[in-house]
């Protein structure tokens, strides 16, 4: 049954591989269905073997490759129907560590990147109940991240094409189906490799010059309507400048405060999203 599944979910993943590619965009570089020439020159060398263009690589050494270092990674035997595709998917197209933590996080559990024995137990436990809903949260973290990537405008559709193929093909298998993947092509950079090395960078230091502008400005105005209060009261025009300086100056303080809240709120977004807190460098 393991080798199976391992089949299935295999040719499930190089349909949205495709061929060679090397995109300008991809971190990945130099890709043939999937395997990129870091982890193919690494591989041969584990062998005693030369390196070579990774074009070359036959499919006995695509295969072993797929299962040592993807599949058998993330314990993917041992992982329900259907889950067992989601992550090993994901762990082609993210890195193993980065898919296990998109399963972890979705079964409430710490993440470390590792699948062990707690969390095969949980994913067994969740798989039972409602396996339809495990798979829509791994996806949708996986995609959230995807999204938080640079590169998401050059290789967004293709992405977004395939983490929603993962997800139809997941559920179905999780529930008793065993249909394959439809064979089309894959296309717009579906097997460009999203991972944190895209992430888009952090906000700068220098980001919160807008929080110190908005406190300036905010001090100037208020400088301005004391010079001119004590005459306001005598002339209506200058009680007119008095009243708008106060309410540029209430303007300026609260879009201060506004900046410096949004500035927190998107930093703890992002390092949610990016699983920034367990470790990770984006």
């Amino acid at each position: 049954m393991a080798a199976e599944s391992f089949a299935l979910a295999l040719a499930a993943v190089l349909r949205h591989e495709g061929g060679y590619s090397n995109h300008p965009d991809d971190p990945g570089g130099p890709t043939m269905k999937g395997i990129i020439q870091r982890v193919y020159d690494a591989w041969r060398r584990s062998k005693g073997l030369p390196e070579r263009p990774v074009r070359e690589i036959e499919d006995t050494e695509l295969k072993e490759i797929y299962r040592r270092q993807y599949w058998d990674a993330v314990r993917a035997d041992e992982l329900p129907a259907g889950i067992d595709y989601v992550v090993f998917d994901g762990a082609v197209n993210s890195g193993p560590a980065q898919s296990a933590k998109w399963l972890q996080r979705a079964l409430s559990l710490s993440a470390d990147g590792q699948v062990g024995e707690v969390t095969l137990a949980a994913a067994r436990t969740a798989a039972e109940h409602a396996p339809g809903r495990l798979v829509d949260d791994i996806c949708d973290r996986r995609l959230a991240m995807l999204q938080a990537l640079r590169t998401w405008p050059v290789f967004g559709k293709g992405w977004g094409r395939r983490v929603a193929d993962v997800r139809k093909l997941g559920k179905s298998w999780a529930t008793g189906g065993r249909t394959s993947s439809v064979a089309v092509p894959a296309k717009d950079g579906e097997g460009a490799k999203g991972t944190l090395a895209s992430a888009r960078p952090a906000p700068r230091p220098e980001a919160g010059a807008g929080a110190v502008a908005g406190g300036i400005v905010a001090s100037t105005v208020a400088e301005a309507a004391r010079q001119i209060e004590p005459h306001a009261t005598g002339s209506p025009l200058l009680a007119n400048v008095f009243a708008a300086l106060t309410l540029l100056g209430l303007a300026a303080t609260l879009a201060g405060l506004a900046f410096v809240w949004w500035s927190a709120h998107a930093g703890a977004k992002r390092a949610e999203v990016l699983d920034l807190g367990t470790g990770a460098k984006p």
